[in-house]
């Protein structure tokens, strides 16, 4: 019984050592010359263009129920109040992500004291601000944004996602 033990133990050792040296030699080829950080890759599922809303239907911090890119797939648009990094509109303030949770499918509920979307199920809680950053919980991948477009006359358009909403087996609608 103890040698069955042992050599578990053993295992385990050279699977860890093992795993450190992969990571360590990964971290020095990802990063570039002089140590800057390189841009991330931000995969775009393209879908047909949707109008979804006039910015002036939006209230600040206040989410819009939307569906895209059809009917079974349940979204929200919020105009933020600042402007962010990826966000649309006259502000840059205009955002819209799936609202299920790509966990586990589980419809999240916005918190506006904290701009995130959380998720009754598991708990994953994803940053509004940051793109849909996954910041807690049991969610292996961030939460699909839309890439928006604003036309002169302030009506929005969803023209794709950031990754494969929950519950299709593809990006082809």
């Amino acid at each position: 019984m103890s040698r069955c033990s042992n050599l578990v133990d053993v295992g385990r050792r050279h699977f860890l050592r093992g795993g450190s040296v992969a990571v360590a030699g990964l971290a020095t080829a990802v990063l570039p010359v002089g140590g800057a950080k390189a841009a991330p890759a931000n995969a775009q599922i393209n879908y047909p263009s949707n109008r979804l809303a006039n910015v002036s239907d939006l209230t600040v911090n206040e989410p819009m129920d939307i569906e895209y890119p059809d009917a079974d797939s349940p979204g929200a648009l919020i105009k933020l109040g600042q402007a962010i990094e990826g966000g649309a509109g006259p502000d840059g303030d205009i955002v819209a992500f799936s609202t299920l949770c790509p966990h586990k499918g589980w419809q999240l509920a916005y918190d506006s004291k904290d701009s995130t979307f959380n998720c009754p199920g598991h708990f994953s809680r994803f940053d509004v601000e940051a793109g849909g950053q996954q910041v807690w919980g049991h969610a292996t991948q961030n939460l699909p944004q839309y890439t928006l477009r604003v036309d002169d006359n302030g009506d929005i358009y969803a023209e794709g996602a950031s990754d494969l909403i929950f519950g299709r087996p593809s990006n082809v609608l």
